[in-house]
């Protein structure tokens, strides 16, 4: 089925999810049904090198299906919320120029968020506070901020991980520049800006099979070769970078280091992506706009929601 070009806006297929869920099969198997291209929203699919562990497609799946914004940037180099936006938005157009359906698929929520919402007019960073911020973690423990984060902006708190220093850094940041939390300036600014007729999708898993498709993939991560990827990685980088700090890495590189038994880091790394997906529902379910399908059994709601999505 070929997309129309003179829509006002694009269309666009968004397939979010937590990890594990299906959402990359879905999309494959979608496009045995339309012509569509796939841009990836995953924070870290965007690192060279770090395939296994993210669960990236594979080449031969690349081949058959055009696949964009994976592997941009080396694991030592920077990447953004902002650069996503700026990369996905010019091959949104092109695909939909191209006569396609571009589909976005990904389970980073902050990235499809600010591509279908738009960046919320926030202030700029502060070095100065940044540094006073991540002081105060250093004098008065981990977990301060997060606690103080908990504070004044609940609802990003309950998003972001403890241990996600950046973020919470962030979110403060934002708070005592502008005295309101980062949170309601997000979901303020999120309908301000549409340039997409933009139709989001999730697959309905009951929470018991979601853990044991988390636990299996664990497992088949390191059947696959996940050590030796991570044996390479360390050649080349400093394992405290960002990337490599990141969930199945950080645990894997304590394995490695002798930390943890090889029996204790498979455990940690099925608890700590359980955890993961935990929080990326509780995004998700926020989103009022999202259709939450089976993915087999209501193929047929499916294809009604993407064939009125092209034809609008």
């Amino acid at each position: 089925m070929r997309v129309s070009t003179y829509n006002k806006k694009i269309p666009l297929l968004v397939i979010s999810g937590p990890t594990a869920s299906g959402k990359s099969r879905w999309a494959l198997e979608l496009a045995q049904d339309y012509d569509l291209e796939i841009l990836s929203a995953d924070s870290r699919q965007v690192y060279r090198q770090m395939d296994i562990g993210t669960a990236k497609v594979t080449r031969e799946e690349r081949a058959c299906v055009p696949h964009h914004l994976i592997d941009l940037v080396d694991p030592d180099q920077p990447f953004s919320v902002a650069d996503f936006v700026d990369l996905a938005h010019p091959l949104i157009e092109e695909i939909h120029g191209r006569g396609r359906l571009p589909c976005v698929v990904g389970g980073t929520g902050l990235y499809i968020q600010a591509l279908v919402g738009g960046l919320a007019d926030v202030p700029t960073g502060d070095e100065t506070l940044r540094r006073e911020l991540h002081l105060k973690e250093q004098q008065e423990g981990a977990g301060t901020l997060h606690r103080l984060l908990g504070d004044v902006d609940p609802e990003a708190a309950e998003r972001i991980h403890p241990r996600n220093l950046v973020r919470i850094v962030r979110a403060l940041e934002v708070y005592r520049l502008s005295g309101r939390p980062l949170s309601q300036l997000t979901r303020e600014h999120r309908f301000s800006e549409r340039r997409y007729n933009a139709l989001s999708m999730a697959p309905r898993l009951e929470r018991s099979l979601l853990y044991e498709r988390i636990d299996q993939r664990v497992v088949e991560m390191f059947r696959m070769g996940l050590l030796d990827e991570v044996q390479r990685l360390l050649e080349q980088y400093d394992p405290d970078l960002k990337a490599m700090k990141t969930l199945g890495y950080r645990e894997t590189i304590d394995y490695l280091h002798g930390h943890l038994s090889y029996e204790e880091m498979i455990s940690l790394i099925q608890t700590h992506t359980r955890q993961y997906a935990k929080r990326q529902l509780t995004w998700l379910r926020k989103d009022p706009e999202m259709f939450w399908v089976d993915s087999c059994n209501e193929s047929g709601t499916v294809k009604k929601y993407i064939d009125d999505l092209i034809q609008r």
